[in-house]
């Protein structure tokens, strides 16, 4: 069996060493051909010239995922190894956070999962996207600045999600609707549970959301500071959200429009998309393949 195994080597978590460690581990299941990348959207590149192989890994943070997938032309399975601060799509998918770990896991499994995608405005998504809030905050973090390439820590998303409350007063008015549904203050979208994590703690702000489904859509219609204590029993506990009046919550959907008025952030997987004032989400069920631990 031959496998490509694409790297970013600056990612948060990804080391020369390491590099050599998981390559070794993951030839236990056949050759190896690993590829570093060496710009922003690289990885797209070179997922979508891949030779003749049977399985792709990718070495990386979230942001690297994504690219993957938006190039990834073949239906091969692909194994995510954790290589980014948060790493949420492996972790998600069951696969433990040490990357010696997952590379392991990886290579001794044949089990594979078919999962959907999520696409925006013609991105394509693995884990999460959203429209204000939750984009806002990943631009902030990403004005903070890159140590070496590396993205700042969890602390620092928390500092900044601070500093954005204390702007504002907890005060998030109406701003953007959802296209036939109504106004919101902003959109998370979700293509599995969790949406995200903070250091070990899984946020499930999406409870129903499966990757085997449809999209969940999350947005609250408006947000105070006097709810933000049942906000974070929700995030935490998972349950709540999608029985609420304040939320709008769509479950298990193929296509959504979100728009503004005025232009707001957008955010896929963690990465920074720009200004929009319309969002057109998409999903691609059953599109990829990926391994799991069997």
């Amino acid at each position: 069996m031959r496998a490509a195994l694409i790297v970013n080597p600056h990612a948060s978590r990804v080391t020369p060493e390491l590099t050599v460690a998981v390559e070794r581990e993951l030839a236990v299941a056949g050759h190896v051909e690993t590829i570093l990348t060496e710009r922003p959207l690289h990885a797209c590149e070179l997922a979508g010239e891949l030779g003749e192989v049977d399985r792709l890994y990718v070495f990386s943070g979230d942001g690297g995922y994504n690219e993957a997938v938006n190039g990834l032309s073949a239906d091969i399975p692909v194994g995510f190894v954790p290589g980014g601060s948060t790493s949420v799509l492996p972790r998600a998918l069951g696969l433990p956070r040490d990357p010696l770990d997952a590379a392991r896991a990886l290579a001794r499994s044949s089990s594979t999962r078919r999962i959907s995608l999520g696409r925006v405005n013609g991105r394509r998504f693995t884990f999460s996207a959203g429209v204000g809030l939750d984009a806002e905050l990943v631009r902030r973090v990403d004005a903070i600045g890159r140590e070496g390439g590396r993205r700042a820590s969890d602390i620092a998303f928390a500092r900044t999600l601070a500093r954005i409350f204390a702007e504002r007063r907890a005060r998030f008015d109406p701003e953007m609707e959802v296209v036939g549904v109504g106004p919101v203050a902003f959109a998370l979208v979700a293509n599995g549970d969790p949406y995200s994590f903070v250091g070990r703690v899984p946020l499930r702000i999406a409870p129903r959301a499966r990757f085997e489904a449809g999209f969940d859509l999350v947005a609250p219609r408006e947000l105070r500071a006097r709810t933000l204590p049942q906000v974070a029993w929700w995030v935490l506990a998972g349950r709540g959200q999608d029985r609420s009046r304040r939320v709008l919550y769509v479950h298990d959907a193929d296509e959504l429009d979100v728009v503004s008025a005025n232009p707001v952030p957008l955010q896929v997987d963690g990465e920074d998309l720009g200004d929009v004032t319309e969002a057109h989400f998409e999903a691609e069920r059953g599109a990829l393949q990926v391994l799991v631990p069997g």
